[in-house]
């Protein structure tokens, strides 16, 4: 092979995807083949729709199950917190309603560190050690 040739070879190569439409070099398509390729071509994307439409709707389920069993889960949760909480507020109320009998102006706190222990009348005075230190 020549020179001559090699540029002639190198030049088809490099215009190929630079030619417009009409190139000569093309084969024309027949309508025949085209139709043929329509009928193939049919089937396979009415395929394809149904598969998008089968791994949709197990998508769609599987996400809907994950979301009962969240949703219920979450249920199961409040309930329970609630249950807690209204049998605590009850042994608060009963504790109370056993204390008032004793104490009736009591209150009741929880989570309260004792630093002086004193006593409180009714009427106002204390009695115990602060007493007897401003007695003396």
């Amino acid at each position: 092979m020549n020179d001559e040739q090699r540029r002639i070879i190198i030049r088809r190569i490099s215009s190929y995807g630079q030619e417009d439409g009409n190139s000569q070099d093309r084969v024309p398509v027949s309508p025949i083949n085209r139709w043929v390729a329509i009928a193939i071509m049919i089937p396979v994307l009415a395929l394809m729709a149904v598969l998008g439409v089968f791994f949709f709707t197990i998508f769609v389920a599987l996400f809907s199950i994950i979301a009962v069993v969240f949703g219920v889960r979450i249920w199961w949760l409040r309930r329970k917190f609630r249950h807690a909480m209204q049998r605590e507020e009850e042994s608060v109320q009963s504790r109370q309603s056993s204390q008032g009998a004793e104490y009736p102006d009591s209150v009741i706190v929880e989570d309260a560190e004792i630093i002086e222990e004193t006593t409180v009348t009714r009427e106002g005075g204390k009695s115990g050690s602060n007493n007897k230190n401003r007695q003396s």
